[in-house]
């Protein structure tokens, strides 16, 4: 994952990664936000789902110390960092600088 995950994030299209985990409540509300933001902007960006379970080394390396955590990048570099739940209106006001 961890060769992936850094071929994934260099994209010219920002990437969301959502750090999430199963067990997380505040997770599963999140996830039907970042669908309304997917449906929205469409192939302008990517959302990436990491399972910090799952995936310990990625969330590591990113201090990811709480779920859900997202983090922007933008060709390789975290342009942006959030824990918590935000609605979808937050959300894009953060993604559309960064289009």
């Amino acid at each position: 994952m961890k060769s992936s995950f850094s071929e994934i994030i260099a994209s010219e299209t920002p990437v969301l990664v959502d750090f999430y985990a199963d067990w997380c409540g505040p997770c599963k509300m999140l996830a039907p936000i970042l669908k309304q933001v997917k449906d929205e902007m469409g192939d302008a960006l990517k959302i990436v789902k990491i399972d910090v379970d799952k995936n310990q080394a990625i969330a590591s390396r990113y201090q990811v110390r709480g779920v859900p955590t997202m983090l922007l990048f933008k060709k390789g570099k975290q342009v942006w960092r959030q824990s918590g739940v935000l609605q979808k209106k937050d959300i894009m006001g953060v993604l559309k600088p960064h289009m």
